[in-house]
């Protein structure tokens, strides 16, 4: 029989977070509406890639599934300068205001505001030279993002008891993945960050006993409706989703026994299981966590408002 060989899909995850750089990692990411006439269409992405670059410098690792915390800029034209001649010559001073926001709540964390002139054939030529002119690697820009940092990081103290009872009430309604999700942005330098894994852990917990019970439920029905090589087949699919860790194991590898044993043919096949060499306390957590973010990201997508920024 076709060797199936399934292993935990999260282990790429793991890898993939050992692999971050030192230094925060936090729920925020970098959105920006569409930058204002006279700037052109590329404006906005231009402007990402510098803000994208200024968490890079402050060692941050943006977490970007949740809508809540926001780093953006609004940029205002201000006076406009034309200068005849061959050919005619604009310049123009830009406003560029920095924030790092709640979004959902409507609270400025930090702000910075920094001018720039531009000068152009055109206004929005004129206005990408401005922005081009913004210095965004100095002090203040970092004493801003720091600000911003510290703020977010007081949210998780002081909201995170909140955040664990809701939850726990996600968990008791087998609402598995929005709980861990939950739990996923959780700073590693907030206060509550080492309870957050604990709480993060015990919810993991339950679901894969959830899922391995219904799994193997679905593994008895296929196989006492085909007590041979197709039923087998069809039960080791479910079975195979059953992880080490789940109460219902020994049950599991109990039924994969009573199968081969009736089968009597040679049937390559494994349990879900960990990777080897990798630490399994760390598996798990990040497991969790994979399971938070494809929640995160599997949402319909939503348009953070800025409006009242302006």
């Amino acid at each position: 029989m076709k060797r199936l060989v399934l292993a935990i899909a999260c282990v790429f995850s793991a890898l993939a977070l050992s692999a971050q750089p030192a230094g925060s990692r936090l729920p925020l990411k970098v959105y920006l509406e569409d930058m204002p006439q006279p700037f052109p269409v590329n404006a906005k992405v231009q402007m990402v890639s510098k803000l994208n670059q200024v968490l890079t410098r402050g060692g941050i690792s943006s977490v970007d599934i949740y809508n809540d915390f926001v780093l953006t800029a609004v940029a205002n034209p201000l006076e406009k300068v034309v200068v005849s001649g061959a050919p005619v010559q604009i310049m123009q001073e830009v406003d560029f205001s920095f924030y790092i926001v709640d979004a959902v709540r409507k609270i400025v964390f930090s702000s910075y505001s920094v001018t720039a002139k531009g000068v152009g054939q055109s206004d929005a030529k004129c206005c990408m030279d401005a922005m081009k002119r913004v210095n965004l690697n100095t002090p203040h820009m970092m004493a801003f993002v720091m600000e911003g940092k510290k703020k977010i990081l007081a949210y998780y103290d002081a909201e995170a008891q909140n955040i664990f009872a809701k939850a726990r009430q996600l968990k008791k309604a087998h609402q598995y993945e929005e709980a861990l999700y939950l739990l996923c942005g959780f700073p590693s330098e907030c206060k509550s960050y080492a309870q957050s894994i604990e709480v993060g852990n015990e919810i993991y917990q339950d679901y894969i006993d959830y899922k391995a019970q219904q799994n193997l439920a679905l593994a008895r029905s296929a196989w006492v409706a085909e007590q041979n090589s197709a039923g087998a087949a069809s039960a080791g699919v479910y079975l195979a989703e059953i992880y080490p860790e789940a109460s219902c194991y020994p049950e599991a590898m109990k039924l994969y026994e009573e199968m081969k044993a009736k089968v009597r043919e040679d049937w390559e096949w494994e349990m879900k299981k960990y990777q080897d060499g990798v630490d399994l306390e760390k598996q798990r957590i990040s497991a969790w966590q994979a399971v938070g973010v494809a929640f995160g990201q599997n949402q319909k997508p939503t348009t953070t408002n800025l409006a009242w920024l302006r």
